[in-house]
C-alpha cells in the first residue's frame, strides 16, 4: 500500500469533514485521442499550440469530473510545455489522471503522446500540462472533493511533486499580492 494511501485514511479518520471516501488514481484516469487535421494547424504548418491546449484542458476536464463525481472548473494551467511540433495526420493522446487533491481542489496531470496515423511506430511525448480544477456544485460555489489515493510508486512521486507545485503557486501568489499592497502603500498603481 502506498504510503499516501496509508495517510489519507488517517487524515479521513482524524479529520471529521474529510467524511468522503477517497478514489484510486486509476478511478478517473483516461486518454482522449484526436486525429489532427489541415483545420488544425498554425502559420507554419504545423498543429497550433491553442488545439492541444483545448485537448489537454478537455481530457483534464474529464478526469476532474469523473474523481470529483460532478462539475468542476479549471482554475489553472501550470507548466504547459511543447515538446515537439505535431503536425497534420498525427494520431494524439492526450492521457490524464489526478495528481493531488485538496479540499475543494485538484491538480490533473496531462501527457501529450503523438505518432503517425499510418505507421506502427510508438507514440512520441510532444507535450505535457499541469492544470488545477475547483470542484463546483449547481451554483458554481466550491465543493469537497474525494482524496485521490496513488496506486503505485510513479503515482506516490506525482503526488509528491504536486504538493511542491502547489506550495510554489501559493507562495507565488502571496508574493504577488503583497507586492501589490506595498506598491499601494506606497501610491503607486498599476
Amino acid at each position: 500500500m502506498a504510503r499516501h494511501k496509508v495517510d489519507a485514511m488517517t487524515n479521513q479518520a482524524a479529520n471529521p469533514e474529510s467524511d468522503i471516501p477517497g478514489k484510486p488514481t486509476s478511478a478517473s484516469r483516461t486518454t482522449l485521442s484526436h486525429i489532427m487535421t489541415h483545420n488544425d494547424t498554425n502559420l507554419l504548418g504545423t498543429v497550433h499550440g491553442g488545439v492541444i491546449m483545448k485537448l489537454v484542458d478537455d481530457a483534464a476536464g474529464a478526469v476532474a469530473g469523473r474523481h470529483s463525481g460532478g462539475p468542476a472548473v479549471t482554475a489553472s494551467m501550470d507548466e504547459m510545455a511543447f515538446l515537439e511540433p505535431v503536425r497534420v495526420g498525427d494520431l494524439v493522446h492526450v492521457k490524464a489522471q489526478v495528481n493531488w487533491t485538496g479540499r475543494t481542489s485538484m491538480e490533473v496531470g496531462v501527457r501529450v503522446l503523438a505518432e503517425r496515423w499510418n505507421e506502427s511506430t510508438p507514440p512520441q511525448q510532444v507535450g505535457s500540462a499541469y492544470l488545477v480544477f475547483a470542484a463546483v456544485d449547481a451554483d458554481g460555489k466550491p465543493r469537497r472533493v474525494p482524496p485521490v489515493l496513488p496506486e503505485t510508486e510513479r503515482d506516490e512521486r506525482r503526488y509528491q511533486e504536486a504538493q511542491i507545485r502547489r506550495t510554489h503557486r501559493l507562495a507565488r501568489r502571496r508574493a504577488i499580492m503583497e507586492l501589490r499592497e506595498k506598491r499601494a502603500a506606497e501610491g503607486l498603481g498599476d
